[in-house]
């Protein structure tokens, strides 16, 4: 009876031991499970706001490439159905994202050494701080020793280089496209924003933004990780962030409506220099290039 009881005992003692064992066991895995759900967690968050905040899903041209031609596909909107009664029907291209390489384009942001962020060489716009402030009219006579007839001719010249670049991708007439406004310069480095027309980076569609806007292209005019960081082009798709990275030369161009929400990253650091020159299919709302008086 002893020896049963004992082994009775024994069995108990045993059986709590393997319990606490078991028990000692599955709280370490537990633990080790939490620490690495937690891991991936921590990932996954800093992996969505990279994305989110940074656009790294995909990147469309690297700042290191040196790009002739790059077509994305994206499906249409129907921002499009009024201009049934033009000649050119918008968005019936596939073309979305093209880059090329003005190999020939100087440096022209002389005129945005100062602090100001925009530059509008048709009404002489120029942004201050708060306010606008109209070089023209400011400068007088005297413009001229700010601007000269070449740099003026090297403008026009670009932009019809653009206008008739985008014609070709689009397969439509040059002839069809016409300039419109507003066309500008824009300077962006770190500083605080001190008004809400400061704040670049908010997403938007420059058909709503701008109104006119049929085909916007942006002509970069410093590079990406060299002369500044941050700044980068992010058109904002369903489920991925498409990134262009600006270079100097480059030209990125696309279809202005809702098909086309973008945004650009905030500069950390260096300063951002590119030229907006966009174009409409209604020549009610078409400009002339801007002429030096």
């Amino acid at each position: 009876g002893a020896c049963s009881e004992g082994r009775i005992y024994l069995c108990s003692v045993l059986s709590v031991r393997k319990s606490r064992a078991h028990q000692e066991s599955r709280r370490k895995w537990l633990k080790v499970a939490f620490l690495v759900s937690s891991a991936v967690l921590v990932s996954l968050l800093s992996w969505s706001y990279l994305v989110s905040e940074d656009g790294v899903a995909e990147v469309l041209a690297h700042y290191s490439e040196s790009l002739q031609d790059r077509f994305i596909e994206v499906p249409c909107s129907e921002d499009y159905d009024s201009h049934k009664r033009f000649e050119v029907l918008l968005c019936h291209s596939r073309l979305l994202f093209h880059a090329y390489q003005f190999v020939f384009f100087p440096p022209f942001y002389f005129c945005l050494l100062s602090q100001a962020s925009i530059l509008d060489l048709h009404s002489g716009a120029l942004s201050v701080g708060k306010h606008f402030v109209n070089l023209y009219r400011y400068f007088g006579d005297k413009i001229q020793e700010v601007f000269t007839e070449e740099d003026f001719q090297l403008y026009r010249d670009v932009r019809r280089r653009i206008q008739q670049t985008i014609a070709q991708a689009f397969g439509i007439s040059s002839s069809s496209m016409y300039l419109t406004k507003p066309t500008f310069f824009s300077r962006i480095n770190s500083t605080e924003a001190k008004t809400t027309h400061d704040e670049y980076w908010h997403p938007h569609i420059d058909k709503v933004t701008y109104g006119s806007f049929d085909y916007t292209s942006l002509l970069y005019l410093s590079d990406y990780t060299e002369d500044f960081g941050g700044g980068r082009f992010v058109f904002m798709d369903v489920g991925a962030n498409r990134t262009v990275e600006p270079r100097a030369g480059r030209v990125s161009f696309f279809t202005s409506g809702s098909e086309n929400l973008h945004r650009v990253e905030k500069v950390r650091w260096g300063t951002r220099y590119a030229i907006t020159i966009s174009f409409t299919c209604n020549p009610d709302h078409g400009i002339e290039d801007p002429v030096l008086t």
